[in-house]
């Protein structure tokens, strides 16, 4: 993706570097500038910063895949295409659980305990894979100041007693759950954009967003002339980020 960092597309350090003094430290930082803009900044020829934009754009452009692929990828380790919600009932409607590799919403009137199932899922995503888990870090964006950290500890201990035994393990699992207050849709936006780093270095295997709706209803009236355009083209924006997030990585959004 655009967002993705030049040190990841193979350039050399030193003139990562030097596009980092001019402030250009994305793929899209970079691919915004004309060739004579990039000239400048490089000190490179011509010829030479077309081979740079080949090469940054390769790095950023999604792979192309087949159908038959995408289906082998998941047939060949049925049990890691799903996260178990551990609700048997729930996880027998979903055949399997929450979906890795794609978007899952959760629609529901106000009050339903939507909140409450996504702290419940941020804990079994760092349980082990042998107890169903998967063993891995979680993001979770919180827009309506509604997580609670002495729910999470709750929860976690209610469910899994035997697991979490002690404070040193509440401590661990406490610490793989990375929290972002984001009130704005400029905000939340801003912060999906950075994501794909972050999943990198942080080894994460889930993200929450709770909610989107909530940002959305506070900032667009859709009766009022262009906001519909305006709030279709965020969602489109954020679903088409997470989406490749959610396929890229092969974690569960």
């Amino acid at each position: 993706m655009a967002a993705k960092k030049l040190r990841r597309a193979r350039l050399s350090q030193e003139l990562c570097e030097r596009l980092s003094r001019h402030q250009i430290n994305t793929c899209q930082d970079f691919l915004c500038l004309s060739l004579l803009e990039l000239m400048k900044v490089t000190g490179q020829s011509y010829y030479d910063v077309q081979k740079l934009l080949r090469k940054v754009s390769r790095a950023c452009a999604p792979k192309m895949q087949t159908a038959y692929e995408m289906k082998l990828r998941k047939s060949v380790n049925p049990s890691s295409a799903f996260l178990s919600t551990t609700l048997h009932s729930l996880d027998e409607v979903l055949h399997g659980g929450v979906p890795c590799g794609s978007l899952t919403e959760l629609t529901s009137p106000p009050g339903c305990g939507k909140t409450q199932f996504c702290i419940m899922v941020s804990v079994l995503a760092t349980l082990p894979v042998s107890m169903g888990g998967l063993d891995g870090a979680v993001i979770y964006i919180d827009t309506e100041s509604a997580f609670s950290a002495e729910r999470l500890i709750e929860i976690a201990g209610n469910r899994f007693p035997t697991y979490f035994d002690s404070d040193e393990k509440l401590f661990c699992m406490t610490r793989s759950i990375h929290l972002y207050r984001e009130l704005t849709c400029g905000s939340v936006l801003k912060r999906i954009m950075s994501l794909e780093e972050e999943i990198i270095s942080k080894k994460v295997k889930l993200i929450i967003i709770d909610s989107v709706a909530s940002v959305v209803r506070k900032e667009f009236d859709t009766k009022l002339q262009g906001n519909l355009a305006e709030r279709s083209n965020f969602l489109a924006r954020g679903a088409s980020v997470l989406k490749y997030l959610a396929e890229e990585f092969s974690i569960p959004v």
